[in-house]
């Protein structure tokens, strides 16, 4: 949220930009989707962990921020503030495949903004307030352009105009341009100035996005300070330094942080000075728990923790995918209007496409298609627990053939309830059938198996499922049957395996039966024990 206490800098305007049609768009394979799936959910998530502790006493180390709402709303356990709010005014726009730096583009986020503030806004800070009273009652331009002039007076006549409430909400303006870093700079510049035109806010949405687009595409955090070289040479040196003062100090160094520059480092620090996990399947370590492990010291800045935890959250999400987002937070996150979880990676997908789906309909459609090697709608329970029922897709446009209180899709399904006509809790699992294609594979399997034993512990009738249920679905369950009996691996692919009729070794995906084995005995199974390799890869579905 934008603060109180920012701090005041010279305004000038920027050389208006040239702009030329953009490039074709980098291939989003399996690892980049994923990736740019985690942008707008990490931003969600941070902000709903937030949101508890805004203005209230910083935790302690020791103390674990968790999503029990409350705060200023106050806000339901999972519910995200206007940080997100903002945000999604902007991908509504985004997600469809417009050039956010044209008039149109710009007056319908405008239009967006000024819609959500009579009908969604749960809180709005000082200077967006302003700016969007002062936009309202001109008569002069496009709603843009309104926001736009009362935004550059609002920065000329006060000193603390630097606030924070534009770099929580631009990071999906990175997905719209990955492609090209020149003319996303130039989108991210616009879209700060509607609310915050002051350079400092400008140059922190340029760098933030610019650490987005290269989390998405590269997978690492290179982009923030690659980022330098889009600003104006005169205030490259400046950025420099502030990015060495974060790595320098603990995120609490930098309170209070309504200062965008302050907010900035905040999240930062807590994102380069959280250590990132060993690859330790056996042991319960995982590199993508840094996206947690961030977060939490992010909250624990304290001051504008909803704020400071959505800026590292985006970035995060971009680097660790939807797939590193621990399932528990996934499942809680919710907001204004009304978006989960997948809607969320809706948005953010559709604008790393440029606002298309892909030839299935995803993620857009109510239901993706199943294809024709799903193979006929099948059931069968689960051989050390009864109450657990493993499927196919095909079964879940059947829904009086799989009776079940929750369902746990292991691929894409589509927008639609998963159980027509049937009310279930739905748990979405991001894992490809592809060897490769995850870059998280044991923490999501280690995930996914821990909400089945979750859901069951609950007294819940649960379904599995991926597409076949031939390769995700048996890996999962066999993990579940070590977790709820200590059933060893080797026995519990067995048993598995033979519950499906002994089919699967003809679809394994042996990355995931390795990873069986090293996520309950630390090694990885010898040859003989592996399957055959016959049909070991499938479409990304």
């Amino acid at each position: 949220m934008p603060r109180r206490t920012p701090r005041r800098t010279r305004q000038s305007r920027r050389t208006e930009p040239i702009w030329q049609t953009p490039t074709v768009a980098p291939r989003l394979d399996e690892r980049r989707t994923d990736r740019a799936a985690g942008v707008l959910l990490g931003a969600a998530v941070g902000d709903a962990l937030g949101v508890p502790y805004e203005f209230k006493p910083t935790l302690r180390p020791d103390q674990r921020p968790m999503m029990i709402g409350g705060g200023l709303g106050p806000y339901a356990p999972g519910e995200y503030s206007d940080d997100t709010q903002m945000q999604l005014c902007i991908a509504e726009v985004a997600a469809t495949g417009a050039d956010l730096r044209t008039t149109e583009a710009l007056d319908r986020i405008a239009d967006n903004i000024h819609h959500w503030r009579s009908n969604g806004c749960s809180d709005i800070g000082s200077q967006t307030s302003a700016v969007l009273g002062a936009a309202r009652r001109s008569n002069q331009g496009s709603s843009s352009q309104a926001m736009l002039d009362a935004s550059r007076h609002f920065t000329a006549t006060h000193d603390r105009s630097a606030g924070n409430g534009s770099l929580m909400r631009t990071s999906v303006i990175a997905l719209a341009y990955l492609d090209d870093p020149t003319a996303m700079a130039e989108a991210a510049a616009l879209v700060s100035s509607l609310t915050h035109a002051d350079l400092d806010c400008v140059d922190a949405c340029v760098l933030w996005c610019s650490g987005v687009r290269t989390a998405v595409l590269d997978g690492t955090f290179n982009g923030v300070r690659n980022g330098i070289a889009l600003l104006p040479h005169d205030r490259q040196a400046k950025w420099t330094k502030i990015l060495d003062e974060a790595e320098a100090h603990p995120p609490h160094h930098f309170n209070p942080n309504g200062w965008v520059v302050a907010a900035l480092q905040a999240a930062w620090s807590a994102i380069t000075r959280t250590p990132v996990p060993p690859l330790l399947p056996g042991q319960g370590s995982f590199p993508a728990q840094h996206f947690q492990l961030a977060l939490e010291a992010a909250v624990r800045s304290g001051n504008d923790t909803d704020t400071v935890a959505a800026i590292a959250g985006a970035l995060l999400g971009a680097r660790w995918g939807c797939s590193g987002i621990p399932l528990s937070w996934q499942q809680a996150v919710n907001g204004w209007p009304s978006n989960t979880s997948a809607d969320l990676i809706r948005l953010a997908v559709l604008t790393a496409r440029g606002g298309q789906d892909d030839t299935d309909g995803w993620p857009s459609a109510p239901r993706v298609r199943t294809p024709v090697f799903a193979g006929a709608a099948f059931s069968r329970n689960h051989p050390h627990d009864p109450d657990v029922v493993l499927g196919n897709l095909t079964l879940t446009e059947f829904t009086g053939r799989a009776p079940a209180d929750a369902v746990i899709s292991l691929c894409r399904v589509g927008s639609d309830p998963i159980l027509t006509g049937t009310p279930v809790e739905h748990v979405r699992v991001w894992l490809v059938d592809k060897p490769g294609a995850n870059a998280n594979l044991h923490f999501v399997l280690d995930q996914a198996a821990r909400e089945l034993l979750r859901l069951r512990l609950d007294g819940r009738r649960v379904l599995l499922h991926c597409v076949a249920g031939r390769s995700r679905t048996p890996a999962v369950a066999a993990l579940y049957s070590y977790l709820f009996t200590g059933t060893a691996p080797k026995a519990a692919l067995r048993d598995v395996h033979n519950a499906l009729d002994g089919n699967w070794t003809l679809h394994a995906h042996l990355e995931m039966h390795d990873a069986v084995y090293e996520l309950t005995t630390g090694d990885a199974p010898s040859p003989p024990e592996r399957p055959s390799r016959i049909a070991s890869w499938l479409p990304w579905r």
